[in-house]
């Protein structure tokens, strides 16, 4: 078919879904326009309707296309669960659409249709034919072309999909149909009886205009090219004349108009995607302000995060605007980076292609395989639906011919950092070998033969300028002129140069035999140039070996053990080759490769590198196992419950990356501060060169010349030795280590924020049940009403054994040992924070709290309160039945964690939904006064409780000027989720829900209060090495400018050596951030 991108039967963005019901219709239809029909040459070389028999069908119409005209046939098509109303017929590039009503067909009608023979040959009368298309003209008007719309649908049409391309390295490479935007019916034909108009508004596709007779062309239709007036096309015999179209179309015209420069039917909707790049280039945070500002400015970028340290970028992306291509060549072109997209999401494998990888990419895709990118020209990485098609059958049979695994590639964002730091190795290696010449020629005892060694140095020096300093000019320039942003480029720019440019012209003196008194300097250029990549390859280097120091992904184990079931017979593979269903053996003293569950074999496994938990934890049958942890003495079978992908590693390592990318607002100003520090050290470098050539003239008695050659030096020396990197990497350098070092000790940080505002902590509010207790609850005392204990049972369990609330999980376990048998209860439904409520039989029951019951003075339960039990009760049409008694261990931790709170002067808070008596009988426990204690309280309860807390005064400095308190919630469930996203830091128990998990910012990754405390101290510790690199770096650049500029006449840094300003402000705050590693936390 043709690809002409005005025709609406174009090639589809998106493959059309097939229905189950298509191939009956196929079978049943008679009236299809390919049926009994020979097209000529003709017809077939235009790429009608008719290339492609498919029987398209759209709610209860039946849409096929016929040559000649309608053909009306009155046998309803059911489609399952689709409804429409909305009938498809002639009018468009399926004029001769047959279609069957959604609605019964008026008498006279009827009686039409009965006196009607279907005009000749089959074909309905011209009666009918008008009939037809007058009803429906503005319903096929505001719909447009039905290829489109059923494209739009994902439903079959007579219109191809369009094939897949690729482009290297890029996801998938569409065809690209772009045209100026216009409505959906602008690419046909308005048909009526004898009537033909053009879209009054729309671009026509004639030089004539509207009005078309049988002497010209007819407009083009969607489906053909322009031909003469007469020739069949799928749309049958369109009468074009020059008549008016009604009201109902004009109007219809305007609105599809109008709706169609913001939405194309054949695209679709457009739907957001999360975007991570991996940045090659960045050197220092004003790159990092750079890139925020250049994808910043561009409109489909949205929920924009950046990190230097990663060397990284996520955002939204809204491809309505423009291509995700378009986005990152314009990042490229006026940045100098290099972008390369990071896919983290479903499985994926590197494999060798066979033959060329362009070529391998475009052949068919096996079942379940969802993007194929090209890594290099042998390399392919295969994206793919792990519930559909495993990593190992995927590999061995998905192309007929097994294929090779390429070797693994790293963490990303590691590896992106590893390049840079390479390349710039190679660069100052470089540098070093052309520099060393000529400081042995410039400083070095050597015969008197100037002109040659000025020459040996020119030519060497020249090298390392374009070579070496030649990539910073066009990223200065681009950084002026598309950011409009001074940044440290344009200062190594300017001063590199000058040092450049004056020797060259003191050079070209010495040539001309009128040698200045100064003389020429390259050694200074070329010595800068060098030095400056020094300082920069230290800086790289530490910083990409503080991020490996701390990565999580680094646990992973590269291979796994498989075993057969059926044979028993044991197979290494590669861990990436593991897929669903898959069992393996965990041998003594080996890394566990993927999360599982134990089918036999016992052990103990050091979790420790995970959790923090430095006791091994056993193992046994039914055991849980994670990715990462390390196996004891024995030996484990264990069947895989997650992919390597996406086990707990993946999720640990998401979770900090989260954290590295979020900045606190301490960031903030550290960014507008270094932000004005370039513009600030150009003023300072203007004023010191005008300082020194007035204190040269005026005082030394210099010539001019002399004065300006002198001032130059001391301007060079201000432009480069002064640094920003330092203000810049203050902050974020230690967020990275920080959340690392956190998570090696089992508190897993979602945000830099949590870890600046810990150490303010005033308030730290507990959850009950799963938080300060182990929430297993375990029944101690269960009271029965009445005798007919075998009915309730029964009807309770039923009610209650899907929730799973700790207290409905614990009675439905007793329930179970006990021997009782479900019975079916109708439509249970929790109630968050009362209980559970159905109906059975006609009777209405309710299983919850005593409160929510108005049970609390019950004679049966008020002994149960007494004892501080958990009191959970269950109702048949309102009677008490049952009254069960539940009781809850501390966690062995919870009172020295509640005790080191205590003398740190940070208030403790108990707010549960659990009965007074148990909530109380803790609280006595733990010595948290009672006036902090509150039970019964909902989730909407404990959210105003946290409001009111955020609104006191803070506790710790009640003297001072009141400070907003900063507040922590701990809690597991997911009645505690309003409350955790309400604190000002909510900590979450991983064993608790998901919910819970979402709306918090810290989450403990192991069952242990005390990572509360690790929070805390975290978050002290890193302020303090925030504090101290903002210290540092001030003092620094404050001595810098001033020995640079010369304020101390007799002591001065000489230009040459100014290079070395970054890394000697650079390396103090990485070794500052570094040491949080071995810090006693």
């Amino acid at each position: 078919m043709t690809s002409d991108p005005d025709l609406c039967c174009s090639p589809a963005e998106a493959p059309p879904k097939s229905f189950p019901a298509e191939s009956s219709l196929l079978q049943e239809n008679n009236d299809s326009c390919c049926d009994g029909r020979n097209l000529t040459g003709d017809q077939a070389g235009r790429g009608t309707c008719c290339t492609d028999r498919k029987l398209s069908h759209f709610g209860t119409t039946k849409v096929a296309c016929h040559s000649d005209d309608c053909s009306v046939k009155h046998e309803p098509i059911e489609d399952k669960g689709r409804k429409s109303t909305n009938p498809l017929g002639a009018g468009s590039c399926q004029g001769t659409a047959s279609f069957e009503p959604s609605e019964p067909e008026s008498p006279s009608e009827s009686d039409s249709t009965s006196r009607c023979g279907q005009g000749k040959d089959g074909t309905p009368c011209d009666q009918h034919t008008a009939a037809v298309r007058e009803k429906y003209a503005a319903t096929l008007e505001a719909l447009g072309c039905i290829c489109r719309a059923l494209l739009a649908l994902g439903q079959e049409s007579c219109c191809n999909t369009q094939k897949r391309s690729l482009a290297p390295k890029k996801r998938r490479s569409k065809m690209s149909l772009q045209s100026t935007p216009r409505a959906s019916i602008d690419s046909r034909c308005t048909t009526g009886v004898r009537t033909s108009t053009c879209n009054a508004g729309v671009r026509p596709r004639s030089d004539k205009g509207c009005k078309i007779d049988k002497a010209n062309a007819c407009i083009k239709s969607c489906c053909e090219e322009v031909k003469d007036f007469g020739s069949a096309d799928c749309c049958g015999e369109v009468n074009c004349t020059d008549q008016k179209p009604s009201d109902s179309i004009v109007k219809s015209m305007d609105m599809t108009t109008n709706v169609a420069h913001t939405t194309d039917l054949e695209k679709g909707s457009p739907g957001k995607e999360h975007v991570i790049l991996s940045i090659t280039g960045m050197t220092c945070t004003g790159c990092e302000t750079k890139l925020k500002r250049t994808l910043g400015t561009v409109e489909s970028v949205k929920n924009l995060k950046t990190s230097l340290i990663l060397a990284r970028a996520e955002f939204d992306f809204d491809p309505a605007p423009g291509t995700l291509a378009e986005v990152l060549k314009h990042l490229e072109r006026t940045t100098e980076f290099k972008c390369e997209r990071v896919m983290n999401q479903g499985s994926s494998i590197d494999l060798f292609a066979i033959g060329d990888a362009f070529e391998f990419v475009q052949k068919n895709w096996p079942l379940g395989v969802t993007e194929m990118t090209v890594v290099d020209k042998k390399t392919v990485n295969i994206a793919f639906d792990a519930k559909i098609v495993g990593a190992r059958d995927l590999v061995e049979k998905g192309w007929g011919t097994p294929l090779k695994l390429a070797a693994p590639r790293g963490d990303p964002t590691l590896e992106a950092g590893s390049k840079h730091v390479r390349h710039i190795g190679y660069l100052t290696l470089l540098s070093t070998a052309l520099t060393i010449p000529v400081l042995v020629m410039a400083w070095a005892p050597l015969p008197e033969r100037e002109l040659v060694y000025g020459s040996a140095s020119l030519a060497l020096a020249t090298i390392v300028q374009v070579v070496i300093a030649g990539p910073f000019y066009p990223k200065a320039l681009k950084s002026l002129i598309f950011s409009r942003m001074i940044e440290m480029d344009l200062l190594i720019v300017l001063s590199t140069s000058a040092a450049f440019i004056f020797s060259v012209v003191s050079f070209g003196y010495l040539v001309a035999r009128q040698r200045l008194s100064t003389g020429e300097f390259f050694e200074t250029s070329t010595l800068l140039v060098t030095l400056i990549m020094v300082g920069r390859y230290a800086s790289a280097l530490a910083r990409q070996k503080a991020v490996e120091s701390i990565s999580i992904r680094s646990l992973q184990a590269s291979t796994a053990t498989l075993v057969d079931q059926a044979g028993g017979r044991k197979t290494e593979i590669d861990a990436r080759l593991l897929q669903y269903g898959d069992v393996f053996q965990i041998d003594p003293d080996s890394q566990i490769p993927t999360d599982g569950t134990v089918i036999s074999g016992s052990s103990e496994v050091d979790e420790s590198m995970l959790t923090g938990e430095s006791k091994p934890v056993e193992k046994h049958a039914q055991s849980a196992v994670i990715a990462g942890s390390l196996n004891g003495s024995g030996s484990l079978i264990v069947r895989l419950t997650r992919l390597p992908g996406d086990n707990t590693i993946s999720t640990i390592a998401g979770m900090v990356d989260e954290a590295k990318l979020s900045k606190p607002k301490i960031q903030e100003v550290a960014d507008r501060v270094a932000s004005y520090f370039v513009p600030v050290i150009v003023l300072l470098t203007i004023v010191t060169l005008i300082i020194w050539i007035a204190v040269g003239v005026t005082v030394r008695k210099q010539s001019g010349a002399e004065a300006s050659v002198q001032a130059i030096t001391y301007a060079i020396t201000v432009l480069i030795v002064s640094c920003p990197c330092a203000i810049g990497l203050a902050v974020p350098m230690v967020i990275v280590i920080a959340s690392g070092v956190a998570a090696e000790r089992g508190v897993v940080c979602k945000s830099a924020n949590s870890i600046e505002l810990a150490y303010k902590t005033s308030h730290v509010v507990f959850d009950k049940t799963g938080t300060l207790t182990h929430g297993k609850l375990s029944v101690a005392v269960d009271e029965h009403l009445g005798s007919n204990t075998s009915t309730s049972m029964p009807l309770l369990l039923g009610l209650i054994r899907s929730i799973k609330h700790p207290v409905s999980v614990a009675v439905t376990a007793y329930l179970e040992a006990k021997g009782v048998l479900a019975s079916a209860v109708n439509d249970p439904k929790s109630l968050t924070g009362k209980g559970v409520k159905g109906q059975a039989c006609g009777q209405v029951l309710r299983a919850g709290n005593c409160h929510w019951l108005n049970l609390s003075s019950h004679p049966r339960v008020q002994p149960i309160l007494s004892k501080g039990l958990t009191a959970f009760c269950f109702t048949i049409d309102g009677s008490l039945t049952t009254v069960f008694g539940l009781e809850d261990l501390l966690r062995p931790d919870a009172l020295s964690t509640v005790t080191k709170l205590h003398r740190r002067g940070i208030v403790v808070h108990i707010i549960s939904g659990d009965d007074d008596g148990a909530v109380r009988s803790v609280a006595e426990q733990l010595g948290i006064p009672s006036n902090n204690v509150r039970s019964r309280y909902s989730p909407a309860d404990k959210q105003a409780y946290i409001q009111d807390l955020l609104a006191s005064t803070n506790p710790q400095n009640p003297a001072k000027k009141p400070k907003k308190p900063v507040i922590m919630f701990c809690g597991d469930g997911t009645n505690d989720a309003v409350a955790l996203a309400q604190a000002t830091i909510g900590v979450h128990m991983n064993e608790g829900t998901e919910v819970a998990k979402s709306a918090a910012d810290v989450v403990l990754m192991r069952p242990s209060l005390a990572g509360v405390l690790t929070t805390i101290d975290v978050s002290k510790k890193s302020i303090n090495r925030i504090k101290f690199n903002f210290g540092w770096s001030f003092v620094y650049n404050l001595l810098a400018i001033l020995l640079g500029a010369g304020a101390f006449v007799n002591i001065r840094i000489p230009p040459q050596f100014a290079g070395l300003g970054e890394l000697v402000s650079v390396l103090p705050v990485i070794i500052a951030a570094v040491l949080l590693r071995w810090s006693k936390i």
